[in-house]
């Protein structure tokens, strides 16, 4: 039988009525609250990312979006999200992650007031259309003519030799129309991010960052493109969204066993801080690699030591949110306490 964990859909500020929050209930999902924030939460199996086949990571992001974007309808509209597949242990966890990550999360809510993210998803309406077209450039047409001086049919090798030549017009095509379109909509961008396309059909899968107040200006940017392409692109906007491409709370949970482990490798006492962690791995540096010390160099210990330092760094940014001191306890009983590293990927 698996083990229950809490999976955490992102993170609001506390600033909606009892009423909005009671529309929670019999959702599946409910809020846990620590100060001026909430993360809203669901009961679930524990799962293993990189153990999930395509098909289940699919079923779980089309899960993990359709409840965000399911939370903002309610009206849940300043939603920092999570980072895809975050499931903790218990409720306790849930705020002890809030607790550290407590001043970065409420400055990246303000920042995301009043914006959205806009996704713009284009392709071409008639594509075998538009690759007839391109099969008739004078470039790829003058490669045909050229072959038929001396042959009535074209050869396997010339069929590939055309349909590269193809494939780079429409590259050629595509990019450029990308980049029309780009320009025309980048006055009403504050950042935009472009993800992969799915196949050489589709144009561009952009995220537009804007400000909520310029929202009918973008959507008329829109329809006067879809106006100058004369029908022959197919505009599709999604949204309004959380700001999933710009902002996304991300979760490292340390191991503790790794942590005692480093503090033993650089040989560290119950108390330290940042400028004596690294004072401790330069040294022990000087004499492990080869560039410093030839006859004693070690390669294997000296890489011990670099994942001993950067497991550490990371220790320390933890615990500094925990506790906001800059010397840091290396006790194991604070060790547990600050095990949680909250970040925010933009």
């Amino acid at each position: 039988m698996k083990n229950k964990g809490i999976y955490i859909y992102g993170i609001i500020p506390n600033i909606h009525s009892p009423d909005m929050f009671r529309s929670l209930e019999k959702t599946g999902v409910y809020a846990i609250p620590f100060q001026n924030i909430s993360a809203i939460v669901s009961e679930r199996e524990s799962i293993q990312l990189d153990q999930l086949d395509r098909e289940h990571l699919g079923y779980l992001l089309v899960h993990h979006q359709k409840t965000i974007e399911f939370l903002m309808g309610l009206g849940f509209s300043m939603l920092l999200p999570m980072k895809l597949g975050t499931i903790v242990d218990s409720k306790e966890e849930v705020v002890k992650i809030l607790a550290n990550g407590y001043d970065l999360i409420m400055s990246t809510i303000l920042k995301i007031e009043n914006l959205i993210e806009i996704d713009v998803v284009v392709t071409w309406d008639n594509f075998p259309g538009l690759l007839k077209e391109i099969s008739e450039h004078p470039d790829i047409l003058a490669v045909k003519d050229e072959v038929m001086i001396n042959n009535s049919t074209l050869s396997q090798i010339d069929k590939v030799k055309v349909g590269m030549l193809v494939q780079e017009k429409l590259k050629e095509k595509n990019t450029k129309t990308e980049l029309d379109i780009l320009n025309a909509i980048t006055p009403f961008n504050i950042d935009v991010k472009l993800h992969e396309v799915m196949n050489d059909e589709m144009v561009t899968n952009s995220a537009c960052l804007i400000n909520k107040n310029k929202l009918d200006k973008f959507e008329q940017i829109i329809d006067q493109l879809d106006k100058e392409y004369k029908g022959a692109l197919n505009f599709k906007l999604v949204g309004p969204l959380p700001c999933y491409s710009f902002y996304t709370i991300e979760l490292k949970e340390l191991d503790l066993n790794q942590v005692i482990q480093a503090k033993n490798v650089l040989e560290l006492g119950e108390e330290t801080s940042e400028s004596e962690i690294k004072k401790a791995y330069l040294n022990k540096a000087k004499t492990l690699h080869p560039d410093t010390n030839l006859e004693k160099a070690d390669e294997q210990n000296f890489n011990i030591s670099n994942k001993a330092y950067h497991t550490l760094l990371d220790y320390c940014s933890a615990a500094r949110q925990a506790s906001k001191e800059d010397l840091i306890s290396l006790s194991n009983e604070k060790m547990n306490e600050n095990l949680f590293l909250v970040k925010i990927k933009e």
